[in-house]
């Protein structure tokens, strides 16, 4: 018999996502993570949340990560930017939190599984013996990209209650039963960021992160000064400061010279990417180098590649046509033809 523990953002998905299980009679209560206040109690999103579960009548608790969250997301979300990376810390926060600690913590609490308001699908192919990971038919919402990272373990612990649900028709849900969160908002900046651009939030925590440099072009020339390279990503153009009779962008990002390197736009395509830190979802490796569908960014359509294991936690990327500012520290996504995710890694 199932017992679920559903992760509560204060958000309407989680709410709907909890309604859903609770209609179909599965036993679950709410749990509501706090990552960065530690006057929880007076969390907006955590008033919500406890209001939807008291809505319809399931018990709620609040978990406390803050120090935990510091330490595994924003220091490490610092640190990939000192380096010149362009991480993802949403990524980092899904595989660290929502799909590590809270899973644990509903097992310690001998419950069979954790749910979220993610737009996915987890299926269980007989033909394949395994679980799999599959997009969303709400194309414009699905959240494959970022839950490639996913095992087996997990994927067969872990339910979906949105599955391929429209968005306007979860909002609907959430009216007509009166929930606290059927008005909120959708979220579009980083939680822990706030409406501070990534370089001020980074400069009030780790100010020799902020250090000005030089931008260079691509032979080295001297082209100004840059105000830190935690400022900038890789195909950026606009905040550069400079004015050029044609446009330039941020093509490379040094953390040891402290230099940036613009160019011009042709000259931010690449047709190859290496990733690491792996995860095969629909492999337990691959034997040789396979057709797929595969992106850099989560708001990117597929593009045709070929993929290749080189070494157990190393892959080649191989794209049909080039693609524009493949940049370090992003995950790179891969699908096959029917919407499996094939697994992904961090652009290295």
């Amino acid at each position: 018999m199932k017992k679920v523990l559903v992760a509560m953002s204060g958000g309407v998905d989680s709410s709907v996502a909890c309604l859903n299980l609770k209609r179909e009679g599965i036993y679950c209560e709410g749990v509501t993570a706090n990552f960065c206040c530690k006057e929880e109690e007076n969390l907006e999103y955590v008033k919500r949340a406890k209001k939807v579960c008291e809505k319809i009548n399931i018990k709620h608790r609040v978990l406390n990560l803050t120090k935990e969250f510091e330490k595994e997301v924003i220091l490490k979300f610092i640190e990939k930017y000192k380096k010149g990376k362009t991480p993802n810390p949403c990524i980092m926060c899904n595989k660290n939190f929502k799909f590590g600690m809270l899973l644990n913590f509903a097992k310690s609490l001998n419950f069979t599984h954790l749910a979220t308001g993610h737009y996915a699908k987890i299926k269980y192919s007989n033909e394949r013996n395994r679980w799999l990971l599959k997009k969303s038919k709400n194309i414009e919402k699905d959240q494959s990209y970022f839950l490639y990272f996913l095992t087996q373990e997990q994927l067969a612990s872990v339910i979906f209650p949105l599955e391929d649900l429209e968005k306007e028709i979860v909002r609907n849900i959430a009216k007509e039963n009166s929930l606290a969160s059927a008005e909120t908002k959708e979220s579009q900046d980083i939680c822990f960021v706030g409406r501070k651009s990534y370089g001020e939030f980074i400069k009030n925590i780790a100010p020799d992160a902020c250090l000005p440099g030089k931008f260079v072009d691509v032979n080295g020339k001297v082209l100004g000064e840059h105000k830190g390279i935690v400022n900038y990503t890789i195909g950026q153009r606009k905040g550069i400061g400079l004015s050029f009779k044609n446009p330039m962008f941020v093509q490379k990002i040094n953390h040891e010279t402290n230099e940036i390197v613009l160019t011009k736009e042709e000259e931010l395509f690449e047709t190859e990417l290496y990733a690491k830190n792996i995860n095969l979802v629909l492999f337990n490796s691959l034997e040789k180098k396979i057709s797929c569908k595969a992106k850099v960014r989560y708001r990117q359509k597929e593009s045709e590649a070929f993929v290749e294991q080189l070494d157990e936690d190393l892959i080649k990327v191989s794209f049909k046509t080039p693609q524009r500012a493949i940049a370090k520290g992003q995950a790179v996504v891969l699908y096959d033809y029917e919407d499996n995710v094939i697994g992904g890694g961090e652009i290295c």
